[in-house]
């Protein structure tokens, strides 16, 4: 047969392009052979009806947490599912040393392999991780990880150093929340140490110079720790909203300026800025370019703080790191997503129990906001979400596409992801643009039992799901054995 697989009558959504038309797709290999209208069928050895849905390419979420709660090798198989039913194919999700994850110090020579190890097998979709230096000696590292097992991008959290999770805590806690060393200290200098590392290999490595990247998690633990204090102090501030007053959005734009000097001070090229989610931190990320030109600073925001806003009923279901702001903010960040100054959208998936958010209290009570978890699913519900939302405020399809998959894939060195294109990963969804539903945390394939989205009504349903020509979600429910495979990147343009 000349294909595997041909896809009949869908309306391809490309990025970097102005249409959506009605063709065919041909995929041989796992990749993509033929994008044309009218394939015949007798030329494959599978046909799917494609119904006039649209075809996105695969999504590529590349800001989850999986393992931060959970066992990394249980976390995996149904974080990665709840992936799979929201058209991701691809997930790069963020590890480190320390507690949580999996609970261990140590050098990352020792540490990766064993995370490799517990992943193998048990992802739904393709998969690779961000790593973060947390030890001074991890700096050292950094090289070791990209060349022998393709980690090119790291992670700086700014405000661990000095405040916790979940909340204020004291130092001394941090350092054993950290696991480092006693001569280790997670502060600025090491952060400028963690980014000039970096910047020498970004010129070490001229063919991987453009996706050698340092994100960074922009919130400073001194705003953090006095406004926090201040805000405890305040009967009239509960749930969401006093968890915004306590990590203010000038914190994240404070932070932010700092990480911006700092790397041009080390000649940090490539900067992504994580979860930008208040209009200060993005004003503050747009003058920074504007200081700094030189840079290839990117911007992200997560569909949690597109969704949801402080007065949202989820609570401290709703708790994550930087807060959900309010509603002025959302509405500023949606304005900055159709005026181009937001580079992608991810989830944040950080699947996490219903024990840990309410802590065996009435999860309505919203003090409950200081003893919670932080973090919540949310990868199962990124595209429709971004397609229902951005729909009525006028985003293009073909926009869609850059923020959820080619841009993310193309920063961070999933060459052969992204697009629906000749030579790429055979990896797609079909949408239908149409189709409403209530959101049920009962239906999604997470463990985590509840979500801060339900009953939301959202338009535009994932009903397929296919990795490298496989596929691996249709009828609402995953199909097969997981068939994710590791991403060492950059990988092979096509």
């Amino acid at each position: 047969m000349q294909f595997d697989l041909v896809i009949k009558n869908v309306r391809l959504v490309r990025p970097n392009q102005e249409s959506v038309d009605l063709t065919d797709i041909g995929i041989k290999d796992e990749k993509f052979a033929l994008i044309d209208t009218d394939i015949p069928t007798t030329d494959a050895a599978q046909v799917i009806e494609g119904n006039n849905f649209l075809a996105f390419p695969g999504l590529v979420d590349t800001h989850m947490h999986v393992g931060i709660y959970s066992p990394l090798s249980e976390d995996a198989i149904t974080e990665s599912k709840a992936a799979a039913m929201g058209g991701v194919t691809s997930a790069v999700t963020y590890f480190r040393t320390g507690q949580y994850y999996l609970n261990k110090g140590g050098p990352y020579s020792e540490f990766y392999p064993e995370v490799l190890e517990l992943s193998a097998g048990n992802y739904s979709v393709d998969y690779a991780y961000h790593l973060a230096p947390i030890a001074s000696s991890h700096i050292d590292e950094m090289e070791m990880l990209l060349t022998e097992h393709g980690v090119c991008s790291f992670k700086i959290f700014m405000f661990y150093g000095g405040y916790g999770l979940h909340g204020k805590t004291d130092q001394a806690a941090q350092r054993d929340f950290l696991m480092a060393g006693e001569d280790d200290s997670y502060d600025i200098a090491h952060f400028e140490f963690i980014m000039r590392s970096a910047a020498k290999l970004i010129k070490k490595y001229p063919d991987m110079a453009d996706q050698i990247s340092v994100s960074l998690h922009c919130e400073l633990a001194d705003i953090l720790n006095a406004y926090t204090k201040i805000v405890q102090q305040d009967d009239s501030l509960t749930g969401l909203r006093a968890y915004s007053a306590a990590r203010p959005p000038h914190s994240e734009g404070l932070a932010i300026w700092i990480a911006s000097y700092l790397a041009n001070e080390t000649d940090c090229l490539n900067i992504n800025l994580l979860h930008l989610s208040s209009r200060k931190a993005v004003e503050a990320a747009i003058t920074m370019q504007e200081v700094f030109p030189h840079i290839n600073f990117k911007r992200e925001v997560t569909i949690g703080h597109l969704l949801l806003d402080y007065d949202s009923p989820a609570a401290c279901h709703a708790k994550v790191n930087p807060p959900i702001r309010s509603r002025e903010d959302v509405e500023y960040l949606w304005q900055a997503l159709l005026d181009g100054k937001l580079d992608w959208v991810v989830s944040d998936h950080a699947c996490c129990s219903e024990e840990l958010k309410t802590d065996n209290q009435d999860p309505k009570d919203d003090d409950n906001i200081w003893v919670s978890k932080s973090g919540f699913g949310g990868t199962e519900y990124l595209l429709s979400g971004l397609v229902s939302e951005g729909s009525k405020r006028g985003l293009s399809y073909n926009k869609m596409a850059e923020l959820v998959c080619w841009n993310p894939a193309h920063r961070y060195g999933l060459n052969n992801k992204g697009d629906i294109a000749v030579g790429y990963d055979a990896d797609l969804v079909l949408l239908d643009p149409d189709e409403d539903f209530t959101v049920k945390a009962e239906e999604s394939e997470s463990g985590q039992g509840y979500t801060p989205f339900e009953g939301m009504q959202l338009r535009g349903k994932v009903k397929t799901t296919i990795l490298r020509g496989h596929t691996v979600y249709s009828n609402n429910e995953v199909i097969g054995n997981a068939k994710g495979q590791y991403i060492a990147r950059p990988t092979p343009r096509p």
